[in-house]
């Protein structure tokens, strides 16, 4: 779900490269605005991905419109998109969108909204929601690989979704004195998940069932099940956003005869389809405008994880000569691969356990299955040392700060598996909750080209499970 939430513009400062522009900061993000605003003014701020409403857009004079003449007499929005987007503006980083308060003033009385309350519908009217390019439907009779099933009775009614996963700047509270936390890599792929779980395999009918041309009782025995993020796989054969789902199941296959009855595991698949075509699409890095990123991942982002689209790597020494380069190394490279990132146990009343970080590392290796990188492990301060510190006239920085200065250590830089592009950010976990609780933390560089590449998909091609990944 996507949200906007009214807080504070702090930190404001004259923009490096315009007179009537300035910079603050909301979420520890960076946003641009006019000279209009001044220091702690009380707005609202939108995230990144999200759409404004037409109402709410027309209401503020965001949407692009122009006069008879051709001279523009509306704002900056595409009237169609309306989209919030992470965007370099003459050099200055813009990641979201901070209006003032009084543009909800239209829709009801303002009064008493104060800061920390979190909106998308405002006195019965739509403010926003998260921005997912327009999609048609197929045509076509696709497998149950990708449609949805006539019968009323699930595939695998224990088969849980993973759950959705939360931006870390708008959840810092989440954090208390004494957690333990641990920090680990988010890739940037296509999710999946795989269980040895209680699975549909046909239907015990009576004689009044067959006069009454009824299906009968279902018939659940435990089988091995594969789905995506919403979508559970009755075949790979169907057809999808990667045209066939055929990719995913050398995937699945690997946790054939190795998990027990009961555990399921989610994973992120990487690299490329069994076409050579990149999993998550290619990006132009110069329309960052950031000749330093440039000269560090190349003209193009193309999130590969140490996977080429032909199985086949080259090394070359790049002080070779010509005629040494002739006798170039070739060597194996998986297509694509998958990182496991949770692993739980689901007894046969529905009843889930969480399998901790340390154990699905343990089952994984006895598995001989990867799981995502790790970059950091600890626990925060308890309540006992923070009094004592304080009683010393000592300040202990709070959990949310110390939480948000550890993902950012980690959460830009090249991806440590493959080294050819920026990573896309961190997870952060808590790990002392008796339900999976984590948050996802994007640096800036990822998510311009996440946005270059969610406006240059084709939106007839894409189905909402895999924008929900984006």
């Amino acid at each position: 779900m996507y949200n906007a939430y009214i807080t504070r513009i702090k930190n404001l400062r004259k923009h490096s490269n315009a007179d009537r522009l300035q910079c603050g900061e909301c979420f520890g993000n960076t946003v641009v605005v006019s000279l209009d605003y001044v220091d702690n003014q009380l707005g609202v701020y939108f995230p990144t991905d999200g759409q404004l409403s037409v109402e709410f857009a027309e209401k503020n004079n965001l949407l692009r419109k122009k006069d008879e003449n051709g001279n523009n007499i509306g704002g900056y929005m595409d009237p169609d998109k309306r989209n919030v987007t992470t965007i370099r503006l003459r050099g200055e980083k813009s990641d979201g969108l901070f209006l003032p308060i009084t543009s909800l003033e239209a829709f009801g009385d303002i009064s008493k909204l104060a800061e920390g309350d979190i909106i998308n519908v405002f006195n019965g009217h739509e403010i926003c929601k998260k921005y997912i390019p327009k999609t048609t439907k197929r045509t076509g009779h696709p497998t149950d690989g990708n449609r949805t099933r006539k019968k009323k009775d699930p595939i695998a009614p224990l088969f849980a979704e993973h759950a959705d996963t939360e931006q870390l700047a708008y959840n810092l509270g989440a954090f208390k004195p004494g957690d333990e936390i641990e920090i680990t890599l988010k890739m940037h792929g296509t999710s999946q998940r795989t269980g040895y779980l209680p699975r549909l395999t046909g239907y015990k009918r009576t004689l009044l069932d067959r006069i009454l041309r009824r299906p009968g009782k279902p018939i659940y025995e435990y089988g091995y099940v594969s789905g995506t993020r919403r979508v559970v796989l009755g075949d790979f054969d169907g057809e999808g956003f990667y045209g066939s789902n055929a990719f995913r199941e050398q995937h699945a296959k690997k946790f054939e005869g190795k998990l027990m009855k009961g555990e399921t595991v989610y994973y992120e698949v990487v690299g490329f389809t069994d076409t050579g075509a990149p999993i998550m699409g290619n990006c132009e890095n110069k329309k960052l405008n950031d000749k330093d990123f440039i000269k560090q991942y190349g003209e193009t982002t193309c999130f590969s994880y140490g996977c080429a689209p032909t199985g086949k790597q080259v090394m070359i020494n790049e002080n070779a000569s010509i005629t040494d380069r002739d006798f170039a190394v070739e060597f194996d490279v998986p297509v694509s691969d998958c990182y496991v990132y949770r692993m739980t146990m689901t007894n046969e009343d529905g009843f889930v356990v969480e399998y901790t970080p340390d154990f699905m590392r343990y089952r994984c290796e006895q598995m001989g299955i990867k799981t995502v990188p790790v970059f950091y492990k600890g626990i925060l301060p308890s309540e006992e040392e923070v009094k004592v510190l304080e009683e010393s006239g000592l300040t202990m920085p709070t959990a949310s700060d110390i939480i948000l200065n550890a993902a950012e250590k980690f959460y830009d830089g090249p991806d440590p598996i493959g080294q050819t592009h920026v990573r896309e950010g961190v997870v952060v976990r808590i790990l002392n909750r008796p339900k999976f609780c984590a948050y996802k933390h994007k640096n800036f560089a990822f998510k311009c080209l996440s946005g270059i590449a969610v406006d240059n998909i084709d939106p007839n091609s894409v189905s909402e499970d895999i924008l929900a990944e984006m």
